[in-house]
């Protein structure tokens, strides 16, 4: 060899081994850290579980669960070591024999159809490599897959590729796999159920039992051959898997049960622990729900209102014909379209620790009702009126007005009209002023256009009178009122004007429901929550629910009210929830124009809130559909069902309240002189009972008839009884009454309602 020759070869082993060099070190670049791996935790699925440990739904970007291989049927390993690599426990990480098979395939072939990759090399690419298909990138796989099997064991890397790979449908691992295709904790499938799923690794999409049965199938009994191959099965088990079904549906997933209330879940532990946590920390989230109680409220109040969408679109459409045969243009309320779906809400609590027990927030959206949607309550903000004149010194005997009454508005504040109680006062005070366009009078009126004289506070409540709330919130004052509504649970801003004791200001059903809780509890306010505890994958508690609860009234007042709210159902508008046979409480609600219908009801274990309405605020229509007639008959049918789970049992009557039979119509003591039919036990605060006997004597009172015969009409921005207007030195009287004794008398108001809260928020009033 000469010397030129030999410095050339040189030259070139020398740049090949440069060269080498180099590109060994580019493929080294960047390539990650084996001893990760100790580390590696994948994206896992959070469950959110009921009370009873139920789940009721999973959350997650990629549903994946992380399991030992102890817990990951022996079926299921075989099977797909041997459809994937049946000499993983015999390589090194890679299979010459089997890159030299698949090579000289795909060749005779002329494409890829035979893969080679080891089940070390198929970890190595899921979790290290992006998918892109490049020889460097394989290199890199083989690479990767030496250090693998250099510091893992077989076990260790079996365990890790069983949890990280893809079965389709969205499913990672064997855990997320058995439920989302046969709906079962992996413990439970069967030989077919693992030959099917270690089947669908090479193609998920192709073989999938949901979309390709027959590959399924035909690829089940590849799997099955297989394994019947390497002697990991016997024929008869082959043939016995073979002969199973495949799944042709999925399973009925979790996320269509309690959607409201997983809803509000996830955003308070993505707004506590942060997206990556709830969606890839396989968090477990153990609720109040009880799916149960849940599942029979929503098939009862969907059944309930999809009837009453049935019977509103006979009577618009009614109506619509009446109309247009008359040839005049259609009113802007009444429109051509169909009418939209009524919405509803519904919202159970336990009495003693705030628990949400079910929650449904409406129809057919996201937007939760229940948290988010602030309506007005009408009638049913009155307890908080008859608490705060209960707790400044009046009984439930104690007597009431019931007689016209008329305020004007002096620039600032609404003000009773001293001495106007009838149309012709009103009418001679008013005239001074008749000139002002700025002065305003507001004369609110019953359901029924009729005044009852005076009658007791116990009357005035059970028949849901306007006046004697008004009345009553006068006598008190209206800051006393927000204060001991603020008290019991209220958070919504309330305006301290008479109005409020019709129910004026908007408020949540939740807030509400919970308010009422407060006095069904002895005056305990407990801050209604739906998280019991939440953990990580490991089980390390993250979270535990605290015990938030305050004195809002002193135990004597919340059994007063209680009693009060009782002849709501035992006689009043409220009657229909009296057939459950059980001691409750209630108050039933309508405002203007029915547009909200309400009912709130409880035992003294449970509180129970349901709403209904309209999104846009239209009309619910008749008159006669109000919540006493609409709201409480699938109230009571829903707690029906979910009060069987209760002992049948009383308020318990706390130290300090005493009883005495008294007259009814006049509030004084029973005497046997008079009429028997009066006779009523009712409750007092201990030295607070009458001291004086029944007149056997005293007529009862007088139900006074309002006349408007020679007075105009107006109509208000928000429909209702009575009028707000600039004085002409003339009553504007209310249309003609509808038969509700929850119909508000129109408020004082410009007919804006406050609007909903931004989506997600639900002004702080549930944990």
């Amino acid at each position: 060899m000469t010397r030129a020759r030999f410095y050339f070869l040189a030259a070139v082993a020398f740049l090949a081994v440069g060269g080498g060099s180099v590109a060994l070190r580019k493929l080294l670049e960047g390539m990650p850290p084996i001893h990760t791996l100790e580390d590696y935790t994948p994206s896992l699925t959070t469950r959110v579980y009921d009370s009873k440990g139920t789940v009721i739904s999973e959350l997650s970007i990629e549903k994946r669960a992380l399991l030992p291989l102890s817990k990951i049927p022996v079926d299921l390993q075989n099977a797909v070591i041997a459809v994937e690599d049946d000499a993983f426990f015999k390589h090194w990480g890679i299979s010459p024999k089997g890159i030299l098979r698949s090579s000289v395939r795909n060749l005779i072939a002329r494409r890829v159809v035979q893969g080679a990759s080891t089940i070390t090399q198929q970890l190595a690419k899921q979790i290290f490599l992006k998918p892109e298909r490049k020889f460097t990138r394989k290199i890199r796989e083989v690479l990767l897959a030496l250090e693998i099997e250099r510091n893992f064991s077989k076990p260790e890397i079996l365990q890790l590729y069983l949890n990280q790979v893809y079965f389709g449908e969205g499913a990672y691992g064997a855990q997320a796999a058995a439920r989302n295709y046969f709906g079962k904790e992996v413990s439970e499938m069967t030989l077919a159920d693992c030959a099917l799923l270690a089947g669908l690794i090479r193609a998920p999409r192709a073989n999938s039992p949901f979309f390709k049965p027959e590959n399924a199938r035909k690829r089940r009994a590849v799997v099955l051959q297989r394994m019947l191959d390497e002697k990991l099965v016997t024929l008869a088990e082959a043939n016995a898997a073979n002969a199973q079904p495949v799944p042709l549906v999925k399973p009925l997933g979790f996320d269509s049960q309690a959607p409201f209330f997983v809803e509000h879940v996830r955003r308070r532990l993505e707004q506590k622990f942060g997206t990556a946590a709830v969606w890839r920390g396989g968090m477990k989230v153990h609720t109040t729900l009880d799916l149960d109680m849940q599942k029979k409220a929503e098939e009862i109040m969907e059944r309930a209102l999809t009837e009453f969408d049935a019977k509103a679109a006979v009577e618009h459409e009614k109506k619509l014909k009446e109309l247009l045969a008359t040839g005049e243009p259609l009113p802007p309320e009444i429109s051509t379209a169909p009418l939209a779906k009524i919405q509803g809400a519904f919202v159970v609590i336990d009495i003693k620790t705030g628990a949400v027990r079910a929650m449904i927030g409406g129809r057919d959206s996201h937007f939760n009702r229940v948290t988010q949607a602030k309506r007005q309550p009408g009638s049913t903000f009155k307890p908080f009126v008859w608490a705060a004149a209960l707790g400044s010194g009046m009984t439930a005997a104690s007597m009431i007005d019931d007689t016209p009454l008329a305020f004007y508005f002096d620039g600032r504040d609404w003000r009773l009209l001293e001495g106007a109680t009838d149309q012709y006062s009103i009418n001679l005070a008013t005239q001074p002023f008749a000139a002002s366009p700025d002065f305003k009078i507001w004369v609110p009126n019953n359901y029924d256009g009729k005044f009852m004289g005076r009658i007791t506070l116990r009357k005035a409540l059970s028949q849901s009178r306007n006046i004697s709330s008004i009345n009553l919130i006068t006598l008190v004052g209206p800051p006393l009122v927000v204060e001991l509504a603020k008290r019991a649970g209220i958070r919504s801003e309330l305006e301290p004007a008479p109005a409020l004791g019709l129910g004026a200001s908007v408020v949540t059903p939740l807030e509400m429901t919970s308010a009422f809780g407060t006095f069904a509890n002895g005056g305990i306010a407990v801050t209604p929550y739906t998280l019991e505890r939440a953990e990580d994958s490991t089980g390390k508690q993250l979270e535990g629910h605290l015990p938030s609860e305050k004195e809002a009234m002193t135990p004597q007042l919340a059994y007063l009210v209680v009693n009060l709210m009782k002849g709501v159902v035992q006689g009043g508008t409220g009657a229909y929830a009296s057939r459950l046979g059980r001691p409750l409480g209630g108050k039933t609600g309508t405002s203007n124009d029915n547009r909200d219908l309400w009912f709130i009801g409880f035992t003294p274990d449970l509180v129970a809130g349901a709403w209904m309405g309209y999104d846009d605020f239209t009309s619910l229509g008749r008159k006669d559909w109000t919540g006493g007639s609409t709201v409480v008959p699938w109230w009571t049918e829903i707690m029906g069902e979910i009060l069987k789970e209760y002992p049948k049992r009383d308020f318990p009557a706390p130290s300090g309240i005493v009883f005495a039979t008294i007259d009814k119509t006049q509030g004084l003591l029973y005497q046997p002189a008079c009429p028997k039919a009066n006779k009523l036990l009712e409750a007092f605060a201990a030295g607070t009972e009458p001291k004086e006997y029944c007149d056997p004597n005293r007529v009862g009172p007088t139900v006074i008839e309002v006349s408007t015969d020679t007075l105009g009409t107006t109509a208000l921005p928000d429909g209702g009884y009575g009028t707000v207007k600039p004085s002409t030195g003339a009553y504007a009287p209310a249309p003609a009454p509808n038969e509700d004794p929850d119909a508000p008398a129109p408020l004082p108001t410009d007919g804006e309602l406050e609007p909903a809260p931004a989506f997600g928020e639900d002004n702080g009033s549930l944990q």
